[in-house]
């Protein structure tokens, strides 16, 4: 089975790639779990979060925004001694600042997953890479909603980090086209 190379032979990364990445996700919670392991990503592999996603599934309370919005300073300086995630003041600060926003998004459009999706009319962007090295960092799109996200008062999410909760959420579909997941109809 022909799978796009960056998951290498890694058994937890081939599984992320098999079942997860560019699966369509239409349900909040996970929306909301993407958002802050790629921000706790930024500078760091994805395998490294992959690997401590069950610690921070502990630590931010099943990643429920609601929770999440009303953690306080005890709260950060107990993230800050937890040696399960990336203990990174700034980016848990801004997981928490996040989450407040999540939920005006929630409140305003009636959930994250309409917000989100209606950037792509509800239709995932299908790409057709056949090398990895063609496939972007970023996006005119990824550049649209961050910028949007952050006028919302959204920190830490960049274009890059947005571009690969995209993908990530199977708004946009990056698998090469030699890929058995890229044929796949989600």
């Amino acid at each position: 089975m022909k799978r796009c190379p960056w998951c290498g032979n890694d058994p937890l990364y081939i599984k992320y790639h098999d079942e997860e990445w560019g699966v369509p996700v239409h349900d909040d919670r996970k929306h909301f779990e993407f958002l802050v392991l790629e921000s706790a990503q930024a500078g760091l592999s994805w395998i490294t979060i992959l690997r401590k996603r069950e610690n921070y599934r502990k630590a931010y309370d099943g990643f429920d925004p609601v929770k999440v919005a009303h953690y306080d300073d005890r709260k950060i300086d107990e993230l800050m001694q937890d040696p399960g995630i990336i203990r990174n003041r700034r980016k848990i600060e801004a997981s928490i600042n996040n989450a407040r926003c999540f939920l005006a998004i929630q409140k305003e459009f009636g959930s994250f997953d309409n917000y989100i999706w209606s950037f792509v009319n509800n239709k995932p962007v299908k790409n057709h890479w056949t090398d990895i090295s063609q496939m972007p960092a970023n996006s005119e799109l990824s550049d649209t909603i961050s910028r949007d996200l952050k006028t919302r008062g959204f920190k830490f999410l960049g274009s890059t980090i947005v571009y690969s909760h995209l993908q990530a959420t199977g708004i946009i579909n990056d698998h090469l086209t030699t890929c058995f997941k890229y044929l796949k109809d989600f």
